[in-house]
């Protein structure tokens, strides 16, 4: 069995070291690098994990229920709705007045777009009702 050592600046270690490229022709052939190191409960020294994992162990084989596929449209609907509102030239200097006003709050959202994704929610959850 191989042995991973990390520095010792590194404390934890966890996803993926290489990816699996899912559009190459030769996708079936290539493996993603999984590695985590924890700090054990015990003084064990075994605490470093290192997985190889193809193709068919990424790929979702289960059929996605209703409620996923509610949320993806909704995030697809609200994305298209954030697209539009930044380019809205009639919505941006207001959008920027009441993004500064809620910044400095203690559940303020810290980036216009987190901003926006919060108020294109929003307004997306109140027409679905």
């Amino acid at each position: 069995m191989a042995k991973v050592e990390y520095a010792d600046a590194i404390k934890t270690v966890s996803g993926a070291l290489t990816k699996i490229n899912k559009k190459s022709q030769h996708a079936a052939d290539q493996k993603m690098v999984l590695a985590t190191h924890r700090k054990a409960a015990t003084n064990g020294h075994n605490c470093s994990r290192l997985y190889l994992r193809g193709l068919s162990s990424v790929t979702r084989n289960t059929p996605l229920k209703p409620k996923e596929v509610s949320i993806r449209q909704r995030f697809q609907a609200v994305r298209a709705m954030v697209a539009t509102r930044k380019e809205d030239l009639t919505k941006v200097t207001q959008d920027q007045l009441d993004f500064l006003a809620q910044k400095d709050l203690a559940n303020g959202k810290k980036t216009m777009n987190a901003y926006l994704w919060l108020v294109c929610g929003r307004e997306y959850d109140e027409s679905q009702d």
